[in-house]
């Protein structure tokens, strides 16, 4: 059980790096599970990220568990909202963090269960993506410290 010691929750996005880079960062850092945060995890578009292959290649590449979980992701309706530009990155981090704190996630989650895991999603970087959002979430709402490292 974490207590005293810091949760580390690492994220990591897929987008624009090689298999052979993003399964080494994993490895590296000491991942022991990858949390798939995609609300889209099946797209032909993620490539050795498809949901119903990264199972295999994160337990051989990297040495990890692999979990997906819908609930973490933004709704359809709040995605597609900011990739038409219907709304700003402020107006995105406004709805997720209100859908994450209906979706109770802070209590949903444990810190046991996302101690060393990686919040993974396509966005490139962390800046203008909900996986950060979701481990700043955390890191305000739980009662012990929580390092947050993006890979």
């Amino acid at each position: 059980m974490v207590s005293d010691t810091a949760i580390k929750i690492f994220t990591i996005g897929f987008t624009g790096s090689s298999a052979e880079h993003f399964f080494e960062r994993l490895r590296s850092a000491g991942v022991r599970k990858i949390i798939d945060t995609r609300l889209w995890a099946s797209s032909q578009l993620a490539g050795f990220a498809k949901k119903k292959d990264l199972p295999y290649f994160v337990k051989e590449l990297a040495g990890a568990d692999y979990e997906y979980r819908e609930d973490l992701a933004p709704t359809a309706e709040i995605l597609k909202a900011y990739k038409d530009n219907r709304i700003n990155w402020d107006d995105y981090e406004i709805q997720y963090i209100d859908l994450i704190k209906h979706r109770n996630l802070a209590h949903v989650l444990s810190p046991d269960e996302v101690n060393e895991a990686c919040f993974l999603c396509a966005c490139k970087t962390e800046h203008n993506c909900h996986r950060r959002l979701l481990s700043e979430y955390l890191q305000r709402e739980w009662n012990q410290p929580v390092e947050i490292v993006h890979l």
